[in-house]
């Protein structure tokens, strides 16, 4: 059963698996970088088997000119010990259907070239390669082990790596 992770507690028990997939956020940055994102409209869900979070999902809800009302995907990751088992393709499809029931015009996310994986994966799920995403880092990753305050989300939106 998907649930969302919404008390510290909740989101705490998510960093394991994200740190799979975002290893440059320390367990001492995650709860408050959730936070942040938080007031910004981040939504963050999980799957647990037997007590244990085995998948989690981060996503948002915005609308901009290019794809008028949208649920963006953030995050989407499967602990590696629990791939395959079909936890992906739930959380993917629960998103699909939370986009369809809020009236958005698209669903869609970002995907680091290198994970041919996830890409292989995407594409069985029906979606399709749209676009290319751009980014320049002006300040580098290390920058992000500095104490994270509130206001830095959206003072200076980073881009996000996939």
């Amino acid at each position: 059963m998907i649930e969302h992770a919404d008390t510290d507690r909740e989101i705490a028990d998510c960093y394991e698996v994200m740190a799979e997939l975002r290893p440059h956020v320390t367990r001492e940055q995650f709860l408050p970088l959730v936070r942040s994102m938080q007031a910004d409209g981040y939504r963050l869900a999980c799957i647990r088997d037997g007590g244990s979070v085995v998948a989690v999902a981060g996503y948002r809800f915005g609308t901009n000119l290019f794809a008028g009302r949208h649920l963006y995907v953030d995050d989407l990751v499967t602990a590696d010990s629990e791939r395959s088992k079909g936890h992906g393709r739930e959380l993917l499809a629960w998103m699909q259907a939370l986009a369809v029931e809020s009236g958005c015009d698209v669903f869609h996310l970002d995907s680091g070239v290198q994970r041919k994986r996830a890409h292989a994966f995407y594409l069985r799920e029906g979606m399709e390669l749209s676009s290319y995403h751009f980014s320049v880092r002006p300040k580098p990753r290390w920058a992000l082990a500095r104490p994270l305050r509130a206001a830095d989300s959206r003072a200076c939106p980073r881009p996000h790596p996939r």
